[in-house]
């Protein structure tokens, strides 16, 4: 067991040229002294995704981990394939318009697992009068001490609109009990209200897809040292980011018990391998193109997506209130 949890250690990984016995303690301390045990750098080498340099010139490669297949999707596969589903978007927004249907999709996932870089490719090239992104804030006092899933339902869409939710209602179910913002007793209400509430969105018309982004432990860190490495990335490390690391096993235990409770026939999760991100893109736009009856599909284009990429959650059969 040691031997294997050794192999799996992210940091070995990830940076084999570290001397790891000076490494001690959390990830997060790590990631935060990195810089004083390995001289890393980003480079872009199509002008796209970043991608993390050894100090002796190979590509960090821990997007390997858990991911099916042995190379990414390169770019001159990506750009014409991504275009062609942004087309099939836009007869699905031309669709909802004159139809007044309403669809939301939710992005879940583990920090830096590609959910904004997902909705940013959906939303490029569509109407942004009939599109919105929801990405909410800490909720104010008022918010605090109404029914939870009051502040997420004034953004739900009116006839015609296309809502995603960059996190929802789900903060619930992952962020809050694992880094303590609720209580036990919250977690178990929102694990049993989730589905009464989703259950009701979908009586009433609403078109409602559930995305889970999942990432590697060890891909997820070399995301997070892009981020600090990188100067036009490295807002987007925060402190909970770091945190987070520490706590892998609790949001694992947490994701766990969410899919156990919420994954239903009306309002099932669907699972995106995000190691690979750019493939990642294409099937969550394909997953979603595959679920709506849009007028004038192209049905070979959109097809069926990527199995080995998205598909649904491996449900456990207990469920407890995820570590602290």
């Amino acid at each position: 067991m040691d031997e294997e949890r050794a192999r799996l250690d992210p940091r070995k990984v990830l940076y084999p040229l570290v001397d790891l016995e000076t490494i001690d303690g959390h990830l997060s301390d790590w990631v935060r002294e990195y810089r004083t045990h390995a001289d890393l750098h980003v480079e872009y080498p199509d002008g796209f995704d970043p991608i993390l340099i050894r100090p002796d010139g190979r590509e960090v490669d821990t997007w390997r981990q858990d991911y099916p297949y042995d190379s990414l999707l390169r770019r001159h596969e990506y750009d014409p394939t991504k275009r062609a589903l942004q087309i099939e978007l836009l007869k699905l927004q031309a669709w909802a318009k004159s139809t007044g249907a309403r669809l939301v999709v939710i992005f879940e996932g583990r920090d830096a697992a590609g959910k904004g870089s997902s909705i940013k490719r959906f939303i490029q090239h569509l109407n942004p009068r009939e599109i919105r992104v929801v990405a909410l804030n800490k909720p104010n006092r008022q918010e605090r001490t109404s029914w939870y899933f009051q502040r997420y339902v004034a953004h739900l869409p009116s006839a015609g609109e296309i809502v995603l939710f960059d996190r929802s209602w789900y903060n619930r179910a992952t962020v809050e009990p694992v880094m303590g913002y609720c209580t036990d007793e919250e977690y178990e209400l929102f694990l049993k209200q989730a589905p009464m509430f989703e259950h009701m969105l979908v009586d009433d018309g609403i078109i409602l897809v559930k995305f889970w982004f999942s990432v590697s432990r060890a891909e997820q860190l070399t995301r997070f040292v892009i981020r600090d490495v990188d100067p036009v990335r490295r807002w987007k490390l925060s402190p909970h980011d770091l945190a987070s690391l520490d706590r892998w096993d609790a949001y694992t235990k947490a994701k766990e018990a969410m899919f156990a409770a919420t994954h239903t026939p009306w309002a099932p999760w669907t699972v995106v391998n995000g190691n690979g991100k750019r493939l990642a893109r294409i099937e969550a736009m394909r997953f979603v193109l595959s679920q709506v009856p849009y007028d004038n599909k192209n049905e070979e284009l959109v097809g069926r997506p990527d199995p080995l990429i998205v598909g649904p959650p491996f449900l456990s059969s207990t469920r407890t209130i995820p570590d602290r």
